[in-house]
């Protein structure tokens, strides 16, 4: 898997202040998306063990939150792999920082379509395609008005899609 950036210090993606991580490659390619230099799944740099490594190093500080996982596609099939991978290094090695991931594809969609090993690692999906006309500046943590933003613990427990409060 390639990956456009890391930002080890943002306000933008999530509660607190984050380290994030763009994966490349979506084949969703919405109208105005924000990040469209990462469809190419070859854009940017190989995901390797340095790259983890500095990951988590950057996730260690007491000021940081969490780790919030962009696009690109997180959840597109190429990237599920290494997206697990990470996912479970985090919770493994700092399981008290929360994780954000934003993806273009629906909860629901990301359960029929096997991503519940992944889903179960998130503390937060932001879910749903970024929709132009949808567009509201306002928004808290997303950039149109369909995207939800998902307590996916107890979205999972229940059973039913909870929003974040």
């Amino acid at each position: 898997m390639n990956y456009a950036a890391i930002k080890t210090t943002d306000v933008a993606n999530g509660t607190g202040v984050r380290v994030s991580l763009f994966v490349s490659g979506c084949r969703r390619h919405c109208k105005d998306c924000f990040n469209s230099e990462t469809w190419d799944f070859n854009f940017g740099e190989k995901f390797t063990q340095d790259t983890m490594d500095y990951i988590i190093e950057a996730l260690s500080h007491d000021y940081i939150e969490g780790f919030s996982l962009l696009g690109g596609e997180p959840f597109e099939k190429e990237n599920r792999e290494t997206v697990l991978d990470i996912l479970r290094t985090i919770k493994e090695k700092l399981p008290d920082k929360t994780i954000w991931c934003y993806s273009g594809f629906t909860f629901e969609e990301l359960l029929a379509d096997g991503a519940q090993s992944i889903l179960e690692l998130l503390d937060v999906l932001v879910d749903g395609a970024f929709v132009a006309e949808k567009k509201n500046l306002r928004l808290k943590f997303r950039g149109s008005e369909n995207q939800r933003v998902i307590d996916v613990k107890k979205t999972l427990k229940s059973g039913k899609v909870t929003e974040l409060e």
